[in-house]
């Protein structure tokens, strides 16, 4: 069963699914990306930019296996990683949906990318390489 939490502090703290360790344990490899809310533009203008959001991610794949948020309203973005996970849905579904610009719920979004940019293929990196390189 995934229950996600959250505890009401400042920032507030939620979290779903399994700990980097807890993967681990069960003799998973996990790869596991941060992205601070200190570089969230929403976060940033409304003053509430201390904090990040985490995901542990099965190695070589996109299923999310864990997520954490530290954050004002973590409460309410956590959400979006626990129905990624009921669905059996993982991060290339995160990274291609449009989301709302300017949101705090972007570091959703960046984190997603961050292992998007960290799992490009060669031949990925040269399509776009020479996409840009037209597109100049």
């Amino acid at each position: 069963m995934l229950i996600p939490w959250c505890t009401y502090t400042e920032p507030e703290i939620a979290h779903v699914g399994l700990y980097e360790a807890d993967a681990k344990a069960k003799g998973w490899e996990v790869e596991t990306f941060t992205y601070k809310l200190e570089e969230v533009d929403r976060a940033i203008l409304d003053g509430e930019d201390e904090g990040f959001a985490r995901i542990h991610v099965r190695k070589g794949t996109d299923k999310i296996l864990g997520a954490s948020i530290v954050a004002a309203h973590a409460g309410e973005m956590i959400s979006e990683f626990t129905v990624l996970m009921k669905t059996g849905h993982g991060l290339k579904t995160l990274t291609s949906t449009i989301h709302p610009y300017p949101t705090q719920a972007e570091v959703i979004k960046k984190v997603g990318n961050a292992w998007r940019k960290a799992n490009f293929t060669e031949s990925q990196k040269n399509i776009l390489k020479k996409w840009f390189a037209w597109t100049r």
